[in-house]
């Protein structure tokens, strides 16, 4: 395959990278020996400028290339990997498994920032490109919005960052391919958290009680016909709720319930119709049971849309890397990327790196494939090198 030879050799310091990386989880925000493993890495390596601490415990690092003007209008580039873990404790009985209880990297955050390591050292020893190449790091992308604290922070204007690139590995995708699509590839991700407060009593009067349970049943089913009956069948869209909390004994009917859950939809039009459908199916069922029924509906991660041109430019260096044949159109994924915010804010693309046959993301057998490193550090370095030929 077409990688290149000089990421080819540093696999094994970008394994060694990962697997540190892996056996010391952080969560969310606080990634803090995880951001200064990085920062120092990128110190190492002889990059231009190394900040820290944007969107709390985010590091960046610029590269500048050593040709002259690039032959385009696009003069800096920025290349995205998150670095969180999940409160999951870890099944593999790797060698280097985590050695935090209860904490792992359980979705390849960890394969994500070695992989992006790699691409800053190549690209720092060779600087064969026109501009800059920012490389981002960012904390809190699993329900965090580190992307979102990084962008307010200045991320976008103070690097000028003109497009965007993101990657994630995928399970069930070959080693040596890529997945990608234009347009909305992963879901946006809204929550739902519903508190139900009826009348309780003796299990053996219940016409004397406002029955929490049947309410909080009754609007379960209820919301489900939203997905089934008010949005189109050509468009897609998920109300789970998973959580149901009531009652502690099996002869009181409990006064009060809890719902919580969560709606995944890939266009604004979807998402706003779900938000006031929801909120129109708690008021008739609290005006039919009689119950009082508060809704708190918060919205997440905004739908993840690639741009056309970027992804069909992503694409081309995705073939370029693993050969015509091993890079695939994917329909759209119903979970949530908060790289939806930098695609928001700027131009850009999100792909797919195959993670052969491995354990789901988010489970505890999950681990990231670093025979995909070569691949996907091959990618990084070829998105900047082509976006800013001279």
């Amino acid at each position: 395959m077409p990688i290149v030879n000089r990421v080819a050799d540093l696999q094994p310091d970008i394994q060694a990278w990962r697997r540190n990386i892996h056996e010391n989880p952080e969560l969310l925000y606080d990634v803090h020996r995880t951001a200064s493993f990085v920062a120092d890495r990128l110190r190492e390596f002889g990059c231009d400028e190394v900040v820290t601490g944007l969107g709390k415990t985010g590091v960046v690092g610029v590269i500048k290339g050593k040709k002259g003007a690039a032959k385009g209008d696009v003069k800096v580039i920025g290349l995205r990997a998150d670095m969180d873990a999940l409160p999951i404790h870890e099944e593999t009985n790797l060698p280097y498994a985590s050695k935090t209880p209860g904490k792992m990297h359980a979705c390849g955050h960890d394969g994500h920032t070695a992989m992006l390591l790699g691409a800053a050292r190549y690209l720092a020893e060779t600087r064969n490109f026109a501009g800059d190449a920012v490389v981002i790091f960012q904390p809190a992308e699993e329900g965090g919005a580190g992307a979102a604290a990084m962008i307010k922070d200045g991320l976008m204007d103070r690097f000028g960052v003109q497009q965007v690139y993101g990657m994630h590995n995928g399970p069930g995708i070959p080693i040596g391919s890529f997945a990608i699509r234009s347009g909305p590839i992963m879901a946006s991700t809204d929550e739902v958290n519903i508190n139900i407060e009826g009348l309780g009593g003796h299990a053996a009067r219940p016409h004397k009680c406002i029955d929490s349970v049947m309410v909080g049943a009754q609007l379960i089913t209820a919301l489900q016909s939203i997905v089934s009956r008010s949005v189109d069948p050509l468009d897609s869209a998920v109300i789970s709720i998973c959580e149901f909390h009531a009652g502690n004994a099996r002869n009181v009917i409990p006064q009060t319930a809890v719902l919580r859950g969560t709606v995944r939809t890939l266009t604004p039009e979807v998402r706003q119709l779900i938000e006031k459908r929801i909120g129109e199916v708690v008021k008739g069922v609290a005006q039919l049971t009689g119950a009082r029924i508060d809704l708190d509906y918060k919205r997440g991660y905004p739908v993840t849309v690639n741009h056309a041109s970027q992804t069909e430019f992503a694409t081309r260096i995705a073939k370029e890397v693993a050969g015509d044949g091993n890079v695939h159109p994917m329909p759209p994924l119903m979970g949530g990327e908060d790289f939806s915010y930098m695609l928001e804010a700027r131009p850009g693309a999100f792909i797919f790196c195959g993670n052969g046959d491995s354990a789901g993301l988010h489970h505890p057998a999950y681990n990231f494939n670093d025979e995909a490193i070569v691949y996907g550090t091959s990618y990084f370095v070829k998105i900047v090198e082509d976006a800013l030929a001279a």
